[in-house]
């Protein structure tokens, strides 16, 4: 029975979910849902995730979306090699982690994205916009050094949830400008990281992917993408100086909110 991840490979959402099945030696394969951005359905995916949104895990009949669901029933279902610590204290802390990243250091990525590659914002407005981007990356940044201490790996001495959780974002965030420096605590982490066979993977996928993306910002301009503004990206933008840019954005009808469910 094969599994089946529905991803786009710049999602770290799904980078989530393919380095952990990755690290617990479970095959998969991956499918990018039909036209991935553009708003049109995609059937056949929508059964797995209604919301319209990767990842999501079909696994027999089991249908799942969320990619910390998703992580929670991979760690129940195969649990060699654990990825959660057994303490509960760490547990919390590596379930805080995630949440942090996924909330908080998630749309800083996307936002820059929406203004280096898909042209939302111009001249002063931009830089602005970029400047408050750096910032949040820098405090959280140093809110990672606090929670890395002195281990080797987020929890200890032992690659695990934690850092499934962080790598792609600081990945991405590299790419952005704003990943940590080289020779910090932070960054030594990230090298370690990225030595991982499965995060290699994860990050060659993702590498190839933006390879291929040329004249997106046309796309949008002409409708053809939709980008989601979703919860927490939404924010980011409204209060790092881009309320122009949804306003903007709704009225040219070329961003989106998630599905509606049915």
């Amino acid at each position: 029975m094969t599994i089946v991840v529905y991803e786009h490979p710049l999602s770290p959402y799904a980078q989530k979910v393919k380095i952990a099945l990755d690290e617990k030696g479970v095959a998969y394969e991956t499918r990018m849902p039909a036209a991935m951005g553009t708003g049109q359905p995609d059937l056949e995916f929508l059964k797995t995730n209604p919301r319209g949104e990767v990842p999501a895990l079909l696994d027999g009949e089991v249908r799942l979306f969320d990619s910390t669901i998703i992580l929670e029933y991979i760690e129940d279902k195969w649990p060699e090699p654990p990825l959660l610590p057994r303490d509960p204290v760490a547990r919390a802390q590596a379930r805080t982690i995630e949440d942090v990243m996924d909330t908080s250091f998630e749309p800083i990525n996307w936002g820059l994205g929406e203004i280096r590659w898909f042209k939302r914002a111009h001249g002063e407005q931009a830089r602005a916009i970029e400047a408050r981007a750096s910032g949040q990356a820098r405090g959280i940044n140093e809110w990672l050094t606090r929670q890395l201490g002195g281990g080797k790996w987020f929890g200890g001495e032992t690659f695990g949830w934690g850092d499934v959780c962080v790598v792609p974002y600081l990945n991405g965030a590299s790419g952005n400008g704003i990943g940590p420096a080289p020779d910090s605590a932070l960054g030594r982490w990230l090298a370690r990281a990225n030595g991982r066979p499965s995060v290699q993977k994860a990050a060659k996928a993702a590498a190839d992917s933006l390879a291929g993306m040329t004249d997106v910002a046309s796309a949008v301009k002409s409708g053809l993408f939709k980008r989601e503004y979703r919860d927490h990206r939404l924010e980011w933008m409204i209060r790092s100086g881009g309320i122009d840019v949804v306003l903007e954005g709704l009225k040219a009808g070329n961003i989106r909110f998630s599905n509606e469910l049915r």
